[in-house]
């Protein structure tokens, strides 16, 4: 096992002035589950690519363990990839399949099939080792690359986006799978995704890039309760944080009717007549009409417990689309009102020029 740093790691295409990963500065700790995330073109792909000696490092270094890898080739770094597309080989068996880099270090048959049969077991594959890969289901194709990177028992499980070609249902107890099977085996991973459910639920850590800059590193908790930024804000979470622009006042800002309390310290920081306001779905009040924001509900999305409802508010001149949480067995009419107040405590103030967090 080892750990992995990226110190100051930068990528640019030939052809290109923008770094396509610009100063990666991450240290992921020994036998952790490290989850990079971000939109298409953030650089989280071309970063574990880096990792994996499949892209160069124009800049920076990147070490496993105590061993500085940047200019390694892949085979010498010990890391095991698992990929989008599964990446096997058709004319061969499962167990072929999941033996093949073994039998390439030339490891003896017996080792082969033993290893193969502990991973198989592991990954509920055995009564599959015989088949093609084109007899088997999507998830069983994933689990057998999941598989042939186990059997190699590296240093670093490296993953893209592995998942992606799953159904929703599927994926779901497939990212459980792959979470507490890297608990059990304990190897430090580095995973790519572009969901941010996916990155929260998985991670021990969560790295968020955006135009191949390093936002935010934190615990999955830490990132919901405190992000760093206007774009960790909106893209944690699922519904989106709601941002909102409201000028500031006395003692805080306006948020419709009602003023909610924001640190003096916060407020003196930037130089703005407004601050962006962010709040989570979940963490608005239903009011009376006396206070809070006024809200034209628009559409609702009942979920059981749940529901979720859509709506337009009137923000100084602007119209802005909300979203708020309410309970499932008291769901609003659409086209009917609500006033929302944010809950005391859960609203995060930012930098309407700089984006950065104001408040605590």
């Amino acid at each position: 096992m080892a750990t992995v740093s990226f110190d100051k790691a930068t990528r640019i295409y030939p052809g290109t002035e923008k770094p396509a990963v610009d100063g990666l500065d991450i240290h992921i700790e020994d036998g952790e589950f490290l989850v990079l995330v971000g939109p298409s073109g953030c650089g989280k792909s071309t970063s574990l690519r880096m990792l994996a000696g499949l892209e160069d490092v124009n800049g920076g270094a990147i070490r496993i363990g105590d061993r500085d890898v940047t200019h390694l080739p892949p085979k010498d770094r010990d890391i095991a990839m698992v990929f989008q597309n599964y990446a096997l080989y058709p004319h061969m068996t499962v167990a072929d399949n999941m033996g093949f880099a073994l039998k390439i270090a030339g490891v003896n048959k017996a080792e082969i099939r033993q290893k193969v049969e502990e991973a198989a077991k592991i990954l509920d594959l055995t009564e599959y080792l015989d088949r093609k890969p084109k007899a088997l289901s999507g998830g069983q194709r994933q689990r057998v690359a999941m598989g042939r990177a186990i059997v190699r028992e590296p240093q670093v499980f490296l993953m893209d986006e592995p998942l992606s070609n799953l159904d929703a249902k599927l994926r779901v107890s497939t990212r459980t799978q792959i979470a507490s099977l890297q608990r059990r085996l304990g190897i430090t991973t580095v995973y790519v995704t572009h969901d941010q459910v996916e990155a929260m639920t998985m991670g021990d850590r969560v790295a968020v890039l955006k135009d191949g800059l390093l936002q935010q590193i934190d615990t999955p908790r830490n990132m919901y309760d405190k992000p760093a930024n206007l774009f960790v804000a909106g893209f944690i979470g699922s519904p989106a944080m709601n941002l909102v622009e409201v000028p500031v006042t006395d003692g805080g800002v306006k948020f419709g009717k009602s003023v909610v309390p924001v640190q003096r310290d916060a407020l003196n920081a930037t130089s703005d007549k407004t601050v962006t306001v962010g709040v989570r779905p979940e963490h608005f009040d239903i009011s009376d009409a006396e206070q809070g924001l006024a809200v034209t509900v628009n559409v609702v999305e009942e979920l059981g417990a749940d529901a979720y409802v859509y709506g337009t508010a009137k923000v100084g001149d602007d119209s802005k689309d909300l979203v708020v949480r309410v309970n499932g067995r008291d769901v609003p009419e659409k086209g009917s009102q609500l006033h929302i107040v944010p809950r005391s405590g859960e609203t995060h103030v930012f930098s309407t020029s700089t984006g950065a967090r104001l408040s605590d």
